[in-house]
């Protein structure tokens, strides 16, 4: 069994049929089924269970997935070890949420790292937090950030930002009966990120908690685009410090519940031995224009 066998069992798994993973890995069909048959003949069991759809991994084959991965992984790994330059250089595809990505802080890391680094080809992919999780772990990301809790089995935090969050609205909204306790959250309509933001959750569960019904959201997919709703007097909405424009006259924050006050974000990467120079100088831009502490923390 070689690395090409691994990666075979890997593909046909995730493609779910031997003729995609055959087109996906540029093979002839008869190759990869004459590959697997040899395999099982081998190990004396069978790895895949034949369907008219395709075929799903047998309780073994499942075992040997797994195993082919982490195999894969750390080849992978290990290779970008010894091939990486001194100095930061090559591609970093780092995931981003849309409140991140607009933040003075987060606007002066990016152009201090591009002076700094010219040799690394940044690419930023925006996404809510899910995808970026899920992102991480299929390996399509080197890095992201990530807003609220997730499963960090297989990923470690580079560093974490704390944020307060605010409940925004309409400067004239709430002028109209005298500022925010005469701002009524029963029945107001809500300007929310889709699905996986974990703003929109903080909105949803203070919402239950009050007994009062989240029925009208307007769903957005840009801070641009949300801020300018509630300008609008269409909604409110909930937005970390950083994401809200503090000098617009129209609009005015107001505290929430303190259990739904303060939003983490985290930089984060898979828990490997190897962390790329690209990353590493990427993070350290971060973490100065952020004002972390040299653990990672945002200082108090």
């Amino acid at each position: 069994m070689d690395l090409t066998d691994l990666r075979t069992i890997a593909v046909i798994v995730e493609e779910g049929s031997v003729s995609g993973a055959a087109a996906k890995m540029g093979y002839v069909q008869s190759n990869v089924t004459a590959r697997i048959r040899k395999l099982e003949s081998e190990l004396g069991v069978p790895l895949f269970d034949r369907h008219p759809k395709g075929v799903s991994p047998t309780e073994r084959g499942l075992i040997l997935y797994r195993y082919a991965k982490q195999i894969l992984d750390m080849a992978e790994e290990a290779v970008a070890a010894v091939k990486e330059p001194p100095y930061p250089s090559g591609p970093l595809v780092i995931g981003v949420v849309e409140t991140m990505a607009t933040s003075q802080s987060f606007i002066q890391a990016l152009s201090h790292f591009q002076r700094t680094y010219p040799e690394v080809a940044l690419s930023l992919v925006s996404g809510t937090s899910p995808q970026h999780h899920e992102g991480m772990l299929s390996r399509r990301l080197d890095g992201a950030f990530i807003t609220g809790d997730y499963d960090m089995s297989l990923l470690e935090s580079e560093l974490e930002i704390r944020e307060e969050v605010s409940l925004l609205v309409s400067s004239e909204e709430s002028e109209e009966e005298g500022a925010f306790k005469a701002f009524a959250l029963t029945g107001a309509s809500w300007i929310v990120f889709p699905k996986g933001c974990p703003f929109r959750k903080s909105n949803e569960e203070w919402l239950s908690s009050e007994g009062i019904a989240a029925a009208n959201m307007i769903e957005i997919s840009t801070l641009e685009t949300m801020l300018s709703c509630v300008r609008a007097k269409l909604g409110c909405a909930l937005l970390p410090a950083s994401a809200i424009p503090w000098s617009d006259p129209g609009l005015r924050a107001y505290p929430v519940p303190e259990e739904y006050r303060i939003a983490t974000t985290r930089l984060l990467r898979r828990n490997e031995s190897f962390r790329s120079k690209a990353f590493a100088a990427f993070a350290e831009c971060v973490r100065e224009a952020s004002g972390l502490n040299s653990t990672g923390i945002q200082a108090s």
